[in-house]
Order: structure tokens, then C-alpha cells, then sequence
């Protein structure tokens, strides 16, 4: 389905329909979708800083807290839940409103973990570091290699990897972290 998080009533709708097609509500949520436009100190004005606030946090979090209040009531208490959101970080000067959503999400990991924990529902932030899915041209990819010393850039299957661990059994001790899986990238 197509929802965009800006919108106060996707939460609901996209842990309606996931409910639907699944038979009952997930009990994983991989917080990956983003809203993204450079933009550099020149540039950056409070309707970019809104839009990147309302889908990159305000609907993230919205749809979080949403998923454990449905886990909390439509599934057997010891039903273990996870929350993965997909973060990012660094001093890409053209692209500040991103980074900083980026940040407030960083931000709210920890305290929401806190609170889920009670439920069985941990919460972790997953950096995948660049990863090319098919976003980085030949010029970009050029200036990144150098900066990986295993010799490539990150592939979205290494993402899945580390997602797939976070939203296992086996990370169910490991709650209010930021996992950096970036092969070693030199970047900041």
C-alpha cells in the first residue's frame, strides 16, 4: 500500500491493513520509510524543517507508539515485539533537515525503549550507513569507495541482514541502541 506518514491517520491505516493481510496486527515494525530534500543552510526554510519533521519523526513515532498499543492489547502477553528504525547521521552540509530528523529519531530510541520494555517490545535504531540501492551514481561512487575499507560499498542485502537480527529472537536483550552496520566507512 502507499501511505505517506504527514498524514496523522496513516498509523492507523497502515497497521490496519498489515492486520488484514496478516490476521492479526505484526508484531515487528521496520521503520525504514523517509522523506528527503537537500537542502543547505541557504536554502533550508520551516516548510522543508515541517516536512521532514512530519514524516521522518512525527509519523515514525506516531506509528510506533501506534503498533505497541496494538501489540499490547491484541496479542497473549508474552508476545515479544521489535521496533527497527532505520536511522542515518553525518555532516552533509546539504542536508541538514534531514540529518537533523534523523537526529530526533535518534533521540527518541532510547526513552521509548525504556517504556516499551514492560511490554516485551524492544526498540533499536539501525544505520546501514550509504548503502546503494540504486541511488548513487558513477561520480558518488568514486569519492565513496576510498572511504570503505572493505573494498565496497554497502548492498541492501546487508541492511536486511542486520534488520533480520534486530527484528529476531536471538536481539531480544538488545533494546535502546544504535546498531552501526557500515562496513567499516570512513565517512563521518
Amino acid at each position: 500500500m502507499e501511505a505517506d506518514l504527514a498524514d496523522p491517520a496513516s498509523p492507523a491505516a497502515i497497521l490496519d491493513a498489515a492486520a488484514e493481510a496478516f490476521g492479526q496486527s505484526p508484531s515487528v515494525l521496520v521503520n525504514n520509510a523517509a522523506y528527503e530534500r537537500h537542502a543547505d543552510f541557504r536554502e533550508l526554510n520551516a516548510d522543508i524543517l515541517d516536512r521532514h519533521h512530519a514524516v521522518n519523526v512525527r509519523g515514525t513515532v506516531l506509528l510506533s507508539t501506534e503498533f505497541a498499543k496494538r501489540l499490547e492489547s491484541g496479542h497473549p502477553p508474552q508476545t515479544q515485539g521489535r521496533i527497527v528504525f532505520l536511522v542515518s547521521k553525518g555532516p552533509d552540509p546539504a542536508n541538514l533537515a534531514y540529518i537533523a530528523a534523523k537526529g530526533a529519531v535518534i533521540g527518541i530510541i532510547e526513552p521509548l525503549s525504556v517504556a516499551l520494555a514492560p511490554l516485551g517490545i524492544t526498540v533499536n535504531g539501525f544505520d546501514p550507513g550509504p548503502t546503494d540501492t540504486g541511488w548513487i551514481g558513477e561520480e558518488l561512487r568514486e569519492r565513496l569507495l576510498p572511504l570503505f575499507p572493505m573494498g565496497r560499498i554497502g548492498t541492501p542485502e546487508d541492511a536486511a541482514r542486520g534488520i533480520a537480527f534486530l527484528a529476531g529472537e536471538a536481539s531480544g536483550w538488545i533494546t535502546g541502541q544504535v546498531i552501526r552496520s557500515e562496513g567499516g566507512f570512513l565517512g563521518k
